[in-house]
């Protein structure tokens, strides 16, 4: 089974300082320490997966075709960095335009990934800038980080890793 970080975007890999909305590529700029933190996640095995709400879709903000440009616009940028991106599964909606399944703190977009990457739930994590991130994530067993928005993670790095390598050797 494999492990994974998961991510939320926008506060967590993204600054989100300027605008809630990030929908323009000018717009996106990546957290300090962002791109040191993913590469040592993959250097240790994980897989790196972002869920996010972009419900600015729903709200007629921007479109599903803006979300997908940054999509390609981040994955271009890490992976000049040598950092590969596994998934990125987002939400579309909002609560004004109905119920649904993804939007966090629902858990159904981890549910997809957990089940297509077969996915060590016990040996993950969620790292998110709100509330709503970890309790979408404890809803499917993985461990939690609460940072603030646009925190620089690199402080949590070396914790996740010796914590996953202490349940490493503790399995051998």
């Amino acid at each position: 089974m494999n492990r994974a970080i998961f991510l939320d975007r926008d506060g967590v890999i993204n600054d989100n300082s300027c605008g809630y909305y990030i929908f323009e590529v000018d717009q996106f700029v990546l957290n300090e320490g962002i791109i040191e933190s993913l590469k040592t996640f993959a250097d240790y095995g994980f897989l790196l997966i972002i869920i996010s709400n972009q419900s600015g879709i729903a709200r007629g903000l921007f479109s599903k075709t803006d979300c997908e440009l940054i999509h390609r616009h981040m994955k271009k940028i890490l992976s000049q960095q040598g950092i590969l991106i596994t998934e990125i599964y987002y939400c579309p909606h909002h609560p004004d335009t109905g119920n649904c399944l993804c939007r966090k703190p629902g858990s159904l977009l981890f549910e997809k990934a957990i089940a297509r990457f077969h996915i060590d739930n016990g040996q993950s994590w969620m790292i998110g800038d709100s509330e709503r991130d970890v309790t979408a994530a404890e809803k499917v067993g993985l461990k939690t980080i609460l940072i603030k928005p646009n925190e620089d993670i690199r402080k949590y790095v070396k914790s996740i890793i010796k914590i996953s390598s202490n349940r490493d050797s503790q399995e051998s």
